[in-house]
């Protein structure tokens, strides 16, 4: 029989206990590290390198542990071994290693071993798809920012487990902002973490992917990743080269000629339009090409799309190949001086080919428009022989020949007759 002392306090329903600040303050801090202790728990009866029996106790403990919660957490103690306190060094609380972390990855890391932790990964975020959100916009970019505090290999592991999370689509380029803070680009940190992502990802993926990757997260120029007085296209063509990674100096090269042939087609056009003088428009071509040189064959191409871009087509249709013909004349002064040889007179009649194919209202007049630049010295008799027998575009190949059989013909009968002469 139990005493009235012994009976139960009367509760008090609908009032809410108010915490005090310094209590909560306390449970709030220590959490994390009980969280931590429950999940070593599932963890530490898993033998070393057994990947499916961490996968299958990882899947486990979410069922009981508030991985939402503490996702920040989890993936600090999957990622870097232990929890990490403002600043990113170790919380000083005297836990171990976790079980399960990337960085217990032999050394040095290799791409292949990485996978077997990073498949870890992807199938626990593949059974709580909650957690890749965390990962991609808190944790992983949270852990990056304090790359330099690890040692060299534990670098290259966390790289290399980067590049194939973002080759998985487990998280997304806009990760990699971290790593374009002033601390870490300045001492080569950055750029030498950034060559282990891209090489990892590169194993399984092509070029084409990363870009789209890198453009998706928002990653808008590489070189922000490289220390302030490295910031050119220079450094970066040497450095991936010398790393192996010839295909992402080639991606650069060719994403930056597409800018800057960009540029070049927009001022010729505006200048036209402004109706600047020949020698002016030349000039100002010149100038660009001197500070960012592309080849001759596709400076050619540029200046000819920005010539022919800032023509008013609105004549009548019977007047179309006639307006054609005159403006090709006029343009004729800005292209000659680049017409510098065989390779850019060739390019240019390329150019012009591929132009006449896409706009059939001039198609007719594309022998025409070769003998305006014959006469106007843009392009050689021997350039448009050239182009005839081996070295015209496939664009209309067959009837841009056949119009032009009879100029050929007359251009190789002058030809054999100089000869003759001399």
């Amino acid at each position: 029989m139990s005493t009235p002392a012994a009976a139960s306090k009367p509760s008090l329903q609908g009032v809410r206990i108010k915490a005090r600040k310094g209590a909560v303050k306390a449970n709030a801090k220590h959490e994390p590290s009980v969280f931590r202790d429950q999940l070593y728990k599932h963890l530490e009866t898993v033998p070393e390198a057994d990947f499916d029996s961490f996968t299958t106790k990882l899947i486990q403990a979410g069922s009981t542990l508030e991985f939402l919660k503490y996702a920040d957490p989890l993936f600090e103690i999957i990622l870097v071994g232990g929890l990490l306190q403002p600043g990113g060094s170790y919380v000083d609380d005297g836990a171990p290693i976790s079980p399960f972390t990337i960085f217990n990855a032999k050394d040095p890391a290799e791409v292949e071993e990485m996978k077997k932790y990073v498949d870890v990964l992807n199938k626990l975020i593949r059974r709580y798809k909650y957690l890749q959100k965390p990962l991609e916009t808190t944790s992983l970019p949270g852990i990056l920012q304090y790359i330099h505090r690890w040692s060299s290999a534990q670098k290259d592991k966390l790289a290399i487990a980067t590049g194939l999370l973002m080759a998985q689509g487990l998280v997304s380029a806009s990760a990699l902002q971290s790593l374009t803070k002033e601390h870490l680009i300045k001492n080569d940190v950055s750029i030498n973490v950034l060559t282990f992502i891209f090489k990892a990802y590169l194993v399984d993926q092509a070029m084409d992917h990363l870009s789209a990757t890198l453009k998706r997260g928002g990653i808008r120029d590489i070189l922000a990743f490289f220390p302030p007085n490295k910031q050119d296209a220079k450094h970066l063509d040497e450095h991936f080269r010398k790393a192996g990674l010839a295909q992402v100096a080639d991606w650069y090269a060719k994403k930056q000629y597409a800018m800057i042939k960009d540029l070049i087609v927009k001022e010729v056009e505006a200048l036209v339009e402004r109706e600047e003088a020949p020698e002016q428009i030349v000039t100002a071509v010149k100038a660009k090409q001197e500070t960012n040189p592309i080849p001759d064959p596709e400076l050619i191409a540029c200046i000819w799309q920005g010539l022919i871009s800032s023509v008013d087509w609105s004549a009548r249709p019977d007047q179309i190949e006639g307006l054609a013909l005159r403006e090709v004349g006029k343009f004729a002064p800005i292209l000659e001086p680049f017409c510098t040889g065989p390779k850019t007179e060739v390019a240019l009649i390329n150019v012009v080919q591929v132009y006449c194919y896409e706009d059939t209202r001039i198609i007719k007049v594309f022998p025409q428009i070769l003998k305006v630049l014959y006469n106007k010295d843009c392009i050689s008799d021997q350039a448009i022989i050239y182009w005839y027998q081996k070295g015209s575009k496939p664009q209309g190949r067959q009837h841009f020949l056949k119009s032009t059989e009879a100029l050929v013909k007359f251009l190789q009968e002058q030809e054999s007759e100089s000869e003759e002469d001399e």
